[in-house]
């Protein structure tokens, strides 16, 4: 277990005594005098896959009306590989409509965010989702997160098989607390006192815990930012099983140098059947060893960094009872999802829409997303997909359907998300402001301003082709995967963003700190210089990731760890 001499967070306590993540939940949702949870609650909640949050944009309003602040919840849910069916789309639509404010967000993570949710509707919200065959266990909370699967690979088989391990891995590791079906399905109590958690233990995990399964050469899952990571290794079409990666982790903290962005090691490999071992000993190990004291230095990353890989390494190897392989190689191509139809190996096709910021929903007096994706949702039997790049993949169309697809796309405007340029496709950016609570900086409202403002630089410069990834976070912790991005912007203040340069776009390289609070003018005035020296002494196919650290143009950055994965 991790000992020092500082006493446990008081999360610490709260999980301790939530009896099963049970918490006081039953009378905070019972009590009428206020739009909040009670102030411990807001912690047990997050294990049910539910933020407490409230509309930042109205506080000082409130305030000055003696009004508390405008509470509303956020409700994500648990999908590994991120598939719905038609189905399952139209009831998340018709909760944002009836319960939230109206859109649906797709997440960096392969999930759906439901925003603007009153505590009032927060049971109905849930009990229409298990109607559904859907929840939101486990999406939030100190256990281990949406395990997130490559979601366009053109070999359907394959795509299949290894969605059935994450699938696989989700469910082994779920919290085994009969909490969520007590409180929101209007379960009957099930034990008195409270079942214990044979894999979690009383207080769960320190943090967060987050796996991915990449499938080469596609890296649209960034394996290499997770807790945990599987690479799938292919030989002659088959499966032959996972290169494990170990201590990814990219979320930091302003002015405090202890924490870092990390990119994953890749430490062996292990026959699919071996994978669950492996998640349950990586898990378990965290739990037993990672820092509840400190929780902005309680992710895996830390422990593997104050433990020793190779120590660590030792210890999963006693707790499954095999030793790993050697690692088998493997190729990634790119991080970023392929727009447009594509051919499946089945003889099906696909098509992938950008969705700006993956978030969804009708435009007053324009562009009808929502209703338009309701529409083909009506229509297609096959797969709904959420790519980790926050877009959304129609998988498996027959070519009797694609004509009737087609149609909806005209009818609806939906053939706009074909077309957008380049620079916007490969663009991602975090909720911020106004919901999340942890937001310094605009982002999903601001990525297309500055992004209106990069692509007017780069036609002056003759670059308007080009694919810069370019990712905005509100805050360091990195929802939005920012140290990865070619131009990453990371919110310090209002208006003020750490420019970030770099990456590459296969994500196997952290970018470098560049410039700190800067404004929008000040950053495209340190941007513009780039650029030129960019389009006149590129290298034929060079990114514009790859130019800046060939030219040396980057300061050395020692707070970041294990920067480039070879």
């Amino acid at each position: 277990m991790f000992t020092n001499d500082k006493a446990s967070s008081d999360v610490e306590r709260i999980k301790a005594e939530s009896c099963g993540l049970r918490g006081t939940l039953r009378e905070s949702l019972r009590n009428p005098v206020t739009g909040a949870v009670a102030e411990d609650d807001v912690q047990i909640i997050k294990f049910h896959g539910i933020y407490q949050q409230d509309y930042r944009d109205l506080r000082a309003e409130r305030h000055q009306q003696k009004l508390e602040p405008l509470y509303q919840f956020m409700a994500r849910l648990r999908l590994p590989g991120g598939i719905l069916n038609g189905t399952q789309w139209l009831v998340l639509s018709e909760i944002a409509r009836t319960y939230g404010n109206g859109s649906l967000r797709i997440t960096s993570r392969q999930s759906i965010q439901f925003h603007g949710l009153l505590k009032t509707h927060l049971r109905s919200t849930l009990q229409a989702l298990d109607k559904a065959l859907l929840d939101t266990v486990s999406a939030c909370g100190d256990v281990n997160r949406n395990v997130i699967v490559s979601s366009a690979p053109q070999r359907s088989a394959q795509h299949a098989e290894v969605y059935g391990w994450a699938k696989g891995i989700a469910e082994h590791l779920l919290p085994q607390t009969h909490a969520y079906h007590e409180i929101w399905l209007d379960g009957q109590r099930v034990t008195a006192p409270p079942e214990e958690d044979s894999l979690y233990g009383p207080t769960y995990l320190p943090r967060k815990f987050k796996i991915a399964i990449a499938v080469p050469p596609h890296n649209d899952v960034d394996v290499f930012t997770q807790d945990l990571g599987f690479i799938a290794i292919h030989e002659d079409g088959r499966l032959v099983g996972f290169n494990v990666c170990v201590g990814g982790g990219l979320g930091r903290s302003h002015n405090k140098p202890d924490t870092y962005p990390r990119l994953a090691d890749t430490c062996g490999f292990c026959i699919p059947e071996q994978a669950l071992a492996v998640a349950e000993a990586v898990l378990t190990l965290q739990r037993d060893h990672g820092d509840r004291s400190d929780r902005s230095h309680a992710r895996l990353k830390y422990t593997v960094d104050r433990m020793g890989l190779d120590f660590f390494m030792q210890k999963v190897q006693q707790h499954t009872g095999f030793s790993l392989s050697p690692p088998r190689p493997f190729y990634f191509e790119t991080s970023g999802d392929r727009f447009g139809w594509f051919e499946n190996d089945d003889g099906t096709s696909s098509l992938t829409l950008f969705i700006p910021s993956g978030r969804i929903a009708n435009i007053e007096g324009g562009f009808p997303l929502l209703s338009g994706l309701d529409a083909l949702a009506r229509l297609h039997r096959g797969e709904i997909r959420l790519t980790c790049n926050q877009n959304l993949l129609i998988a498996g169309v027959s070519p009797a359907e694609r004509p009737q697809i087609e149609a909806v796309l005209a009818e609806y405007g939906l053939d706009r998300l074909l077309n957008f340029a380049p620079i916007r496709t490969h663009a991602m950016a975090c909720v911020a402001l106004p919901t999340c609570p942890l937001a310094m900086a605009e982002a999903e409202r601001y990525l297309p301003v500055f992004l209106d403002h990069m692509e007017t630089l780069l036609a002056e410069l003759g670059l308007e082709g080009e694919a810069l990834a370019v990712r905005m976070t509100g805050c360091p912790n990195g929802c939005a995967r920012p140290y990865l991005a070619e131009i990453g912007l990371v919110g310090k203040a209002p208006g003020l963003y750490d420019l970030y340069l770099g990456g590459d776009r296969a994500g196997m390289r952290l970018n470098t700190l560049y410039r700190e609070a800067m404004g929008e003018e000040a950053l495209l005035e340190a941007l513009r210089p780039l650029l030129v020296r960019f389009a006149g002494h590129r290298r034929p196919g060079e990114t514009f990731g790859d130019f800046v650290q060939r030219q040396d143009l980057l300061p050395s950055n020692p707070s970041h760890r294990h920067t480039e994965r070879a």
